[in-house]
């Protein structure tokens, strides 16, 4: 019971909107479906599947949220507003994590060579403190690190280092940030001073590079100016291209 009371706190530390302990206990649909997880994934380790499945199956009619109850949650998971999750067989999910709606943990291409697939770890891995934003899909027996944050609607298919947040398709690293111990909820969405965009980094590149040819266009002319002033007959050196030389 202390457990349960410790994930019901731990929704309100994530979601604004979120009322008492009552209220998120009859009210939102992550809790309903992680009780029912917590029910079917026990069946499932005791071989009782058909139940397992029909556990989830009422839960998915409920919440409108699909998780198979041999997925592997830890403690604190927490899906915002809930509708269009789909969680799949062999994923793995960390302490403290937080899903918005739509969130897909699927594999790739499974139905390509599906009986060779099956027993096989297909899903993704996503570690403790990540952070999922709406819509996105994460596919393929990956692993999303520690404090990772990945952004709306973005289609992950390669690993996410610790501390990085990732967006687009496919996506690629934005920003990372410094992971300290200290786990307070830190939205996505949190401006970092550590960015590491390719993109960003060659438009500063060559602003910068604007800066200096600008500096010493500026500095040609005051040299100019000066030699007019002490030689008023100098005149700078006019060069001419060729035809050849302007191909």
């Amino acid at each position: 019971m202390r457990g349960f009371i410790d994930e019901l706190r731990s929704i309100r530390e994530r979601d604004p909107a979120a009322g008492g302990l009552l209220g998120l206990m009859f009210l939102t649909p992550s809790v309903h479906v992680m009780l029912a997880y917590r029910l079917g994934h026990r069946l499932w380790r005791w071989r009782m599947q058909f139940l397992a499945r029909f556990t989830m199956q009422l839960a998915r009619w409920f919440t409108g949220i699909e998780i198979h109850p041999a997925a592997k949650i830890g403690n604190r998971f927490f899906i915002d507003h809930g509708m269009g999750v789909v969680i799949g067989e062999t994923a793995v999910i960390g302490d403290d994590v937080t899903f918005y709606h739509g969130v897909t943990l699927g594999g790739l291409l499974p139905s390509v060579d599906s009986d060779g697939q099956r027993q096989k770890k297909r899903h993704p891995t996503i570690g403790n403190n990540v952070i999922v934003g709406a819509g996105a899909q994460i596919l393929g027996a990956i692993t999303v690190n520690d404090c990772a944050r990945v952004g709306a609607n973005s289609v992950v298919v390669k690993d996410v280092p610790r501390g990085t947040t990732v967006t687009g398709i496919p996506a690629r690293p934005v920003s990372a940030r410094r992971v300290t111990d200290v786990t307070t909820f830190q939205p996505y969405g949190t401006p970092s001073d550590l960015s590491s965009d390719a993109r960003d980094k060659a438009i500063k590149g060559l602003l910068q590079e604007v800066d200096i040819l600008h500096n010493k266009l500026k500095m040609l002319e005051e040299l100019q100016g000066e030699a007019k002033q002490s030689d008023p007959s100098f005149q700078p050196e006019a060069t001419s291209l060729s035809a050849s030389d302007r191909n």
